[in-house]
């Protein structure tokens, strides 16, 4: 068979091979819950991917008070009460960041879906990671939630967790 044959064959098997690691897909489910107290405010929530060393592998969500109600950028003050989240990288940030962060949101289910060829999935290397959501609201607390994934999947997956105070329920769909 003719060496040059060969070759295209070989670069049509990679080509599969990195398809199929591009197709790779990530879901994330956050609630935040309705609370009934005197003070409500809506929490900042960050959502970010953390490596086995505990360092941010990549930013996914940040929300916070963006401007609305008050000069631009006063809400970035409160960021540093995302604690876990502002130690681990957040505060290295330059805010705010397109495609990442945003406005609080309101009370619900807020979906969010992630390809591996695109945004912050696009530089993320195979390996095992933390999937981390952290909630804090003025007048409030502060919560921390955490589900162990690998990346990328080598088979579709659900997993699940639940808040106790400030976060409700949190799905991620895992798809390869």
């Amino acid at each position: 068979m003719n060496p040059c044959r060969w070759s295209w064959i070989w670069v049509g098997m990679l080509s599969l091979q990195w398809g199929a690691a591009l197709a790779a897909e990530l879901g994330v489910s956050v609630e935040v819950p309705a609370l009934k107290v005197a003070e409500y405010h809506r929490p900042y929530v960050a959502i970010w991917l953390e490596g086995e060393q505990q360092q941010i592998a990549a930013h996914l969500a940040l929300w916070y008070q963006t401007g609305k109600g008050g000069p631009e950028g006063e809400g970035t003050k409160w960021l540093k009460d995302l604690r876990t989240w502002w130690r681990r990288g957040g505060r290295a940030l330059q805010l705010p960041v397109d495609g990442m962060s945003g406005a609080t949101r309101v009370p619900g289910t807020h979906v969010l879906h992630y390809r591996a060829e695109h945004g912050p999935l696009a530089a993320l290397a195979p390996g095992s990671y933390r999937l981390q959501v952290e909630a804090a609201r003025e007048v409030g607390g502060r919560e921390l939630l955490s589900l162990p994934l690998d990346w990328p999947p080598a088979a579709a997956a659900t997993l699940r967790t639940r808040g106790v105070h400030e976060l409700g329920q949190l799905n991620v769909r895992l798809e390869p």
